[in-house]
C-alpha cells in the first residue's frame, strides 16, 4: 500500500509514491517535460490555467501507476505541496474565472505597501506577523480594484493546493497555514484576519471552510476518480505550501529547527514559538504545518532570490563545461577569493535588502593577479555569505538556530557553499536526499506513524551526510567580514 504526494510547482507537477508502512520512497514523476508556461500579459505579470495543474496532475499519477504496476486501491491516502501566494478564483460552479494569479506575480505591490502604512506597521505587525505586501489578499483586492465584474462572479477564492483538492473532491476548504500565507490569518486574536479584509473591502463569505492540515480534509469523488484515475473515496489527508512543506520533508517542526534550500533562489525557513513581527519588511511570518494557538508554530522564511540562478550565469557565461569543474577552479583558490568579492543579488528586489535592487556585483579584481577560478571561488562564498547574512536577520528576529537541515540540491553540493555556511554559524549541516512531492506522501502518513516515526523515517530513508564546521573559523570570518563590509557600503549609500 501506499501514499501519494504531489507538488505543485510554476515548472512542472510532481508526483511521487511512498511505502505506507516504511515511508521509502517509490519513485517520482515530473509533468509535463518541458516547463509550464507562465502568461505575461504585462511586465511583472505572471498567469497559469489552474486547470492545466490538474491535466498534468492527472498525467502524473497515471504514468506513477504504470510505472510501478500500482492501481487505484493502493493509495490510501493523498498530500499535496504547492507553490505559495497564489490565487485561484471560482463561481458557483465551481469553475475557474480566470487565469491563476500566482507567486512571482508583481502587479499587487502598490496596494500591498500602501495597506501597510494605512493600516499601521504596529497593527500590522501585532495581528499579521507581516505587511500585506504582494500576497495573495493584495492580488484579491486588484482583481477587485480592476475587474470589478468578474469578481462579483466570485463565489470563493483558493490557493492552488485548494483548487486540486477541490478538483479531486468536489469540495472547497483551506488551512490556517495556507490562510497565512495569503496574509489573511490574525494571529493576535486566532481568526480570519478581519482587520485586512475590512481594509481591502472583502467578504469573508469568499474565504472557503477551514480544515486542519493533517486530517481527513475531503476524499476522491466519483468525477475526480474518473479524471485522476485515485479510487473513489480516498481521502486528502495533507496539503501545505511548499516551502512549510520542505521544512516537513526536512523534520523541521520545533523551534531551534531550520530549513534551507539553495536551488534558482534560497530560503532560509526557521521554526519559531515567537509571534514577534519585528523583522516584518525582510522576513515573512506563516503558521507552519503544526501551527495551533495552544502550541504555536511560525515558519519565519527568508528568501534569496539571487543565489543558484547567479552560479548558473557564470556556467554559462565563462569559458567552463560544467558546475564540476567550476567547483574544482574553486578549489584551487584560498578562502576569501584573494579579495574578489561578488554581491550575488542580480535576480531582482531583495526582500531581505528592504526591497532594494542593488543588482550582483563583482569587486576587487586585479587584471594581473585573478582569474576564473577566483571568480568562481567568489560567487560560491558570495552567495554562501548571503545565506549567512540572512540567518543573522532571522536570529534577530527571535530565531535560534540548534539544527540546519538542507536538501541535496544544487548549491548544497557543492562542499565549499556548504563548508562555509557551516563554519561561519557554527553549525552542523544535516544534508538529506528528498523532495517536496516525497515529503508531501509522507504528511499523508503521519496520521498514523505520529511525528516521532515521521522523523525516524526521514533519517532511516534520505540522510545522506552531516557536514561539521571547520576548528578554524578565523579566514571565513575574515571573508565574511569583508563581504558584508562591500555589501553595507551599497545599500547604506
Amino acid at each position: 500500500m501506499y501514499y501519494l504526494g504531489l507538488d505543485i510547482g510554476s515548472s512542472s507537477i510532481k508526483a511521487a509514491l511512498v511505502d505506507s508502512k516504511t515511508g521509502k520512497s517509490i519513485g517520482v514523476v515530473n509533468e509535463p517535460k518541458e516547463e509550464m508556461q507562465m502568461l505575461a500579459v504585462k511586465k511583472g505579470w505572471a498567469e497559469q490555467d489552474p486547470d492545466a495543474w490538474w491535466q498534468h496532475v492527472c498525467k502524473a499519477i497515471n504514468k506513477l501507476k504504470e510505472l510501478y504496476n500500482i492501481s487505484k486501491t493502493q493509495i490510501q491516502g493523498i498530500g499535496i505541496s504547492y507553490q505559495m501566494h497564489g490565487l485561484v478564483l471560482t463561481d458557483k460552479d465551481g469553475k475557474s474565472l480566470r487565469h491563476a494569479i500566482i507567486w512571482c506575480d508583481s502587479r499587487a505591490v502598490e496596494i500591498g505597501r500602501n495597506a501597510f502604512k494605512e493600516i499601521g506597521a504596529e497593527k500590522c505587525t501585532a495581528h499579521l506577523l507581516n505587511s500585506p505586501a504582494n500576497f495573495t489578499a493584495s492580488k484579491l483586492r486588484w482583481v477587485k480594484e480592476n475587474e470589478p465584474e468578474l469578481y462579483e462572479k466570485i463565489n470563493k477564492f483558493m490557493l492552488p493546493g485548494d483548487y486540486i483538492a477541490y478538483k479531486f473532491s468536489g469540495q472547497i476548504n483551506t488551512t490556517i497555514s495556507g490562510l497565512s500565507e495569503g496574509i489573511l490569518w490574525d494571529f493576535k486574536n486566532d481568526r480570519i484576519a478581519d482587520v485586512l479584509l475590512n481594509h481591502y473591502g472583502i467578504d469573508k463569505s469568499l474565504i472557503p471552510d477551514i480544515v486542519d492540515t493533517f486530517s481527513v480534509q475531503s476524499v476522491v469523488d466519483e468525477k475526480g476518480e474518473k479524471q485522476s484515475g485515485i479510487a473513489r473515496g480516498t481521502p486528502i489527508l495533507y496539503r501545505a505550501g511548499d516551502q512549510p512543506n520542505n521544512a516537513l520533508s526536512l523534520n523541521v517542526f520545533n523551534p531551534g529547527e531550520v530549513a534551507a534550500t539553495g536551488g534558482t533562489s534560497g530560503v532560509v525557513y526557521a521554526v519559531t514559538e515567537h509571534l514577534s513581527g519585528k523583522e516584518s519588511t525582510r522576513v515573512n511570518n506563516f503558521a507552519h504545518v503544526n501551527y495551533a494557538k495552544t502550541n504555536p508554530r511560525i515558519g519565519k522564511l527568508l528568501n534569496i532570490n539571487g543565489a543558484g540562478i547567479q552560479y548558473r550565469w557564470l556556467l554559462n557565461n565563462l569559458a567552463v563545461a560544467s558546475y564540476e569543474e567550476m567547483n574544482h577552479l574553486a578549489s584551487e583558490v584560498a578562502v576569501g577569493s584573494e579579495g574578489v568579492c561578488m554581491l550575488p543579488f542580480g535576480n531582482g528586489a531583495e526582500r531581505m535588502l528592504n526591497n532594494q535592487d542593488i543588482g550582483s556585483r563583482l569587486l576587487n579584481i586585479h587584471l594581473n593577479v585573478h582569474h576564473k577560478a577566483h571568480i568562481c571561488r567568489a560567487a560560491l562564498e558570495g552567495i554562501a555569505f548571503s545565506f549567512v547574512y540572512g540567518i543573522e536577520i532571522l536570529k534577530n528576529d527571535g530565531s535560534e538556530l540548534e539544527v540546519l537541515r538542507v536538501g541535496n540540491d544544487n548549491l548544497f553540493r557543492s562542499e565549499i557553499f556548504a563548508t562555509t555556511i557551516a563554519t561561519l554559524i557554527s553549525q552542523e549541516i544535516e544534508i538529506y536526499n528528498t523532495t517536496g512531492a516525497i515529503g508531501a506522501a509522507r504528511a499523508a502518513g503521519l496520521h498514523t506513524w505520529g511525528f516521532e516515526k515521521f522523523g525516524a523515517n526521514i533519517m532511516a530513508n534520505d540522510h545522506v551526510m552531516t557536514l561539521r564546521p571547520l576548528k578554524d573559523k578565523a579566514p571565513y570570518l575574515k571573508a565574511y567580514n569583508h563581504w558584508k563590509k562591500e555589501l553595507e557600503l551599497i545599500i547604506n549609500q
